[in-house]
């Protein structure tokens, strides 16, 4: 349930945290829970009054992260995301990762209801695979259509134009090569600033 304003949490010195709307004490895990739910909530170091609540939301994270067969971030993606502090690129990333995921969660329950006929009694069938392949089609050309708005390279815009037309394994990954050599150009302009 989202509330008009976010919930406030204190975090003490002793690394507690106090939920100040239900006055009592709550774990990471309570505020996973609070985050699934759509709680918004908003934490602040309780001494100095900071804003603490994207080092907590880390935290959280880093948790799921850890517990057995929850991992969703793939280590290739952790170590791409680590190489973008402090590129020139960074500014722009966020506002990227954030409509990516704003799209896939939109399409969640599509792919959801898709993997369900794939994987159900008609899992074989050409409509159920169809409909799941054109899903992923969609989401290609929203990736790139986002990856154009940050590229001066023409290629980024024929790519988008070929991901349009197209919809062969063959295709896409020719789309992907066309994407890696965008992204090597624009790691070698970054290089050189």
């Amino acid at each position: 349930m989202a509330t008009s304003s976010p919930t406030t949490i204190k975090k003490y010195a002793n690394r507690r945290l106090y939920n100040t709307a239900s006055s009592a004490y709550v774990t990471l895990a309570d505020l996973a829970k609070m985050v699934k739910s759509g709680e918004d909530f908003v934490v602040y170091d309780a001494k100095t009054n900071e804003d603490i609540t994207r080092s907590v939301l880390t935290q959280i994270i880093f948790e799921q992260e850890g517990i057995e067969g929850q991992s969703l971030l793939p280590t290739t993606f952790l170590r791409q995301l680590i190489r973008f502090y402090g590129d020139s690129v960074q500014a722009l990333l966020p506002s990227y990762l954030e409509f990516s995921i704003d799209r896939f969660s939109g399409e969640r329950q599509a792919m959801r209801e898709a993997a369900g006929h794939m994987f159900g009694a008609d899992a074989f069938s050409g409509g159920s695979f169809a409909a799941l392949q054109e899903l992923t089609q969609k989401n290609l050309i929203a990736f790139n259509q986002a990856l154009g708005m940050f590229s001066p390279f023409p290629a980024a815009i024929a790519t988008v134009e070929a991901a349009r037309k197209t919809s062969s394994p063959e295709d896409i990954e020719e789309l992907r090569k066309q994407l890696s050599e965008i992204q090597k150009k624009l790691e070698l302009l970054a290089g050189k600033s």
